[in-house]
């Protein structure tokens, strides 16, 4: 591989490594489940390259990467934008500018631009329509966008393109549960575990649409299996809101305990915490945990209602 092969991975190498280190999701749980319930979207994943040509390491074009890679390192996401632009007005025909037009995208999902990021992966997919993970960048930000069906064809497309990709198929379960195809999704989390007998998006999904029949016990033991593996905020919020519902409070304040120091900004975790305080009949912590998921960005009409639920 030669320097600039290098660089280009490096560059979404920064990309990925900032996402993994920022806030986990971007609605951790949507509000429109008043039930507490993480993680019923799918959730934007990681960026990653397709194929990258060689090119001569000293051009202009490779300079305005390198400089693109520094300010993705400093999170300046304006300038590094910049200079993405810059590299793809050197070289308008570089094969390499769909990775480019897709860095350019994440980095305008960043800033909160999310048509302009949308018009990016449409364009890097105008160069490479086959790229599986261009697709799915741009279906998990159409969930975002609330343009369900459009996410829909494009987890689909996916779903053509790779029969053994299990990340849209779990999405696709994900966003089945949400319209309450209960049956679809279970199909679907089914076809994982004949892809892949192993697989923690089988466990996960399944975790979630047992919690969503109520049936909280199961959910809490497929929770913990993906847990035991790889354990994360959002799995642990899930399994806590599990244990609530089944009155063992002790086990449900570890996990939200747990989770807390890994994302100590997410607001849904200070709900669950606030429905635990609630349980234990202290309402003073009860409110502060309410105080706290208001200033982190839920509104007090959706934690009232859930904390009654």
């Amino acid at each position: 591989m030669n320097s600039t092969v290098r660089l280009l991975v490096v560059l979404v190498v920064a990309l990925m490594a900032w996402q993994q280190g920022g806030a986990q999701v971007v609605n951790s749980i949507g509000e429109e489940n008043m039930k507490v319930e993480q993680g019923l979207k799918p959730q934007p994943k990681k960026a990653e390259s397709p194929y990258i040509a060689d090119l001569d390491t000293e051009t202009p074009y490779f300079q305005a990467i390198d400089s693109a890679q520094t300010y993705i390192y400093s999170h300046d996401w304006p300038i590094a934008e910049q200079w993405l632009l810059k590299a793809i007005r050197l070289e308008p025909e570089n094969p390499n500018n769909s990775l480019l037009l897709s860095n350019i995208a994440t980095l305008q999902r960043y800033q909160g631009r999310l048509a302009d990021a949308v018009k990016n992966y449409s364009l890097a997919l105008d160069m490479t329509p086959h790229a599986v993970t261009l697709l799915l960048n741009r279906a998990a930000l159409y969930v975002e966008m609330d343009s369900v069906q459009r996410a829909i064809d494009d987890f689909e497309r996916v779903c053509e393109l790779d029969m053994y990709n299990t990340e849209a198929r779990y999405s696709l379960g994900v966003l089945a549960m949400e319209r309450g195809d209960t049956k679809r999704a279970e199909d679907l989390f089914t076809e994982i575990k004949r892809i892949n007998p192993n697989s923690g998006l089988y466990h996960e999904g399944m975790g979630l649409l047992n919690k969503r029949n109520g049936n909280h016990a199961r959910a809490a033991e497929l929770f913990t299996q993906v847990i035991k593996v790889q354990p994360t905020a959002q799995l642990l919020g899930h399994r806590a809101d599990c244990y609530l519902a089944m009155k063992r409070l002790n086990d449900a304040a570890d996990d939200i305990r747990t989770a807390l120091e890994m994302t100590p900004d997410d607001p849904f975790l200070y709900l669950l915490r606030a429905k635990l305080n609630k349980l234990r009949f202290q309402r003073e912590d009860m409110e502060r945990d309410i105080d706290m998921a208001v200033s982190l960005g839920l509104s007090r009409d959706y934690i009232n209602q859930a904390l009654n639920n």
